[in-house]
């Protein structure tokens, strides 16, 4: 692929996606569908050429980037259903897009290196299963750093803003909330502190009120246990922080699973282009 805009290319939004759980690829609730819809819009947009896409089960010692020109479909999970293992997303990589991801970075300060050998994780493919069932579009991955927080990942999704202007989706996947201690079954209706934490985010994200969203761990209701740990909540930043801090959310779904995953997904854009 080559990075070149073509002239009727739009500016994209960038996109966060809750990825709930592996079995989300075989059962899609609301959300899988929504997200399907979602990405033929993307799709009929002029100039949609790829996506770079950043998810929790690639950690990594400093910022990372996918540079396979065909990475593998990766099943790191188990105790599964037999055909979720057999499931492939066999998207091509890009190296070419990798290249400009890194110099994004280095011309931002933010030292970065490239991985050959690197596959999909299921925070990848999952998701762009629903968004783009095709499986054409060239994806690339950038490892979630292991000791980021919040404005650190904020930087490197605003490093990759000027993609947005040449065709390239900037996608965070995680979850809205992922306590997975508290994945039992049975209970099936949202979980209180789940819906007050997760429509807390979307207040603040509604408001443009990046200082708070940043503040997060202190400032929202029931933060801790809507995440024990931030990895998953993370890629939301990457995604703001690429879309810039005028940008507001047009959200696809607010639908939970299993009373505890909130499975948000949202467009994230300045007003002027919505």
């Amino acid at each position: 692929m080559s990075v070149q805009v073509p002239s009727t290319a739009a500016r994209l939004p960038a996109l966060f996606v809750s990825h709930g759980a592996p079995l989300f690829a075989l059962e899609p609730g609301e959300t899988g569908p929504a997200l399907q819809q979602l990405g033929q819009r993307l799709r009929a947009q002029a100039g949609l050429q790829g996506v770079v896409v950043m998810s929790p089960h690639w950690m990594a010692h400093g910022v990372q980037v996918m540079t396979a020109a065909q990475p593998a479909t990766w099943h790191d999970f188990g105790g599964f259903p037999r055909p979720l293992y057999a499931l492939q997303y066999p998207a091509p990589g890009d190296p070419a897009l990798a290249e400009r991801v890194l110099g994004l970075f280095k011309a931002a300060g933010l030292p970065a290196q490239g991985d050959a050998k690197r596959p999909f994780d299921h925070g990848a493919w999952v998701p762009l299963m629903h968004l783009f069932p095709e499986a054409n579009l060239p994806v690339v991955q950038v490892a979630l750093p292991a000791d980021a927080g919040p404005a650190e990942v904020l930087a490197l999704g605003a490093a990759l803003a000027p993609l947005r202007d040449e065709g390239i989706l900037v996608l965070g996947s995680g979850s809205m909330t992922h306590n997975l201690s508290e994945f039992f079954g049975g209970a099936r209706e949202p979980a209180p502190y789940v819906l007050a934490f997760a429509r807390w985010i979307e207040d603040a994200l509604s408001r443009g009120d990046v200082p708070a969203l940043l503040d997060y761990r202190r400032r929202a209701p029931h933060a801790e246990r809507a995440h024990p740990s931030e990895d998953h909540f993370l890629p939301l930043f990457f995604a703001l922080g690429a879309a810039g801090p005028d940008a507001r959310p047009d959200y696809v779904s607010r639908e939970v699973m299993y009373s505890m995953l909130a499975m948000d997904a949202m467009t994230l854009q300045e007003p002027t282009h919505v």
